[in-house]
């Protein structure tokens, strides 16, 4: 079990960070700006089949990509939509981060630590992306 030092403000985010692209660094960039300390929650490929979500990379090469990112300090699996309580809890998280298209969504979290929907990039998106090239660019 890891422990988080208590002097330290820590940053949650979860994703499936597959397509790897501008907004999802500007939004990890943004989300480690908050604070000191950001740990990325990254969906299962099981998790994934759950939610009708395919990843083109496995979970494997998603992680290593993410900690590769000069951003995350951590990459934790979410196997489960009601992780993220425990997860709050279990790293002792001061502040919960998701893009604004998801607004709304994960407010319950604010009874265990503050709660931003941080602004999407625009005009770009992993499904978009797969579209161009499913379409040939």
């Amino acid at each position: 079990m890891m422990s988080i030092d208590a002097n330290i403000k820590t940053i949650l985010t979860y994703g499936t960070f597959d397509f790897l692209h501008v907004g999802h660094i500007r939004l990890l960039k943004r989300a480690k700006a908050l604070g000191d300390f950001l740990i990325v929650g990254l969906s299962a490929d099981d998790f994934n089949l759950l939610k009708h979500k395919s990843s083109f990379l496995p979970f494997d090469q998603r992680k290593e990509i993410l900690e590769a990112i000069c951003y995350v300090d951590l990459v934790i699996p979410e196997k489960s939509w009601d992780q993220k309580i425990k997860d709050v809890l279990h790293y002792k998280v001061d502040i919960f981060v998701m893009g604004d298209d998801w607004k709304g969504e994960f407010d319950f979290l604010k009874e265990y630590c503050e709660v931003i929907y941080l602004p999407r990039t625009k005009d770009i998106s992993s499904s978009s992306l797969k579209g161009q090239l499913r379409n040939g660019g």
